[in-house]
């Protein structure tokens, strides 16, 4: 089970982003119920996708990866490909259409 592992500072962050192909940040705060009732859903539909490497950030402990990477509410999804954001999904998440977008990428990145 490939599970979500928790970033604590802007140089975590930045060194997973390079160092995985495909990388996918979510950023949540403590307070926020959306982020706690989603994350399951996430979980659970990346397990489709084992070469997507998985990372959590607080966006209230980390603020300087908040204004980094403009995250001006939570939660926050990014998929990055080779260092490059290609998705990006904020507050009110459809995960059947983000679903379509990351297995769009990942037919074409991961398997080839």
């Amino acid at each position: 089970m490939n599970t979500f592992l928790n970033l604590t500072s802007l140089d975590e962050i930045n060194q997973f982003i390079e160092e995985n192909d495909l990388a996918f940040l979510y950023f949540t705060t403590p307070n926020c119920s959306v982020c706690h009732g989603l994350r399951p859903q996430i979980e659970a539909m990346l397990e489709q996708y084992p070469k997507i490497k998985r990372a959590e950030i607080d966006a209230s402990e980390v603020r300087e990866a908040a204004g980094q990477f403009s995250v001006f509410t939570a939660p926050v999804l990014l998929l990055f490909v080779y260092g490059k954001e290609y998705i990006r999904e904020a507050r009110i998440v459809h995960t059947a259409e983000l679903n379509e977008k990351i297995k769009r990428i990942y037919e074409n990145v991961a398997e080839n």
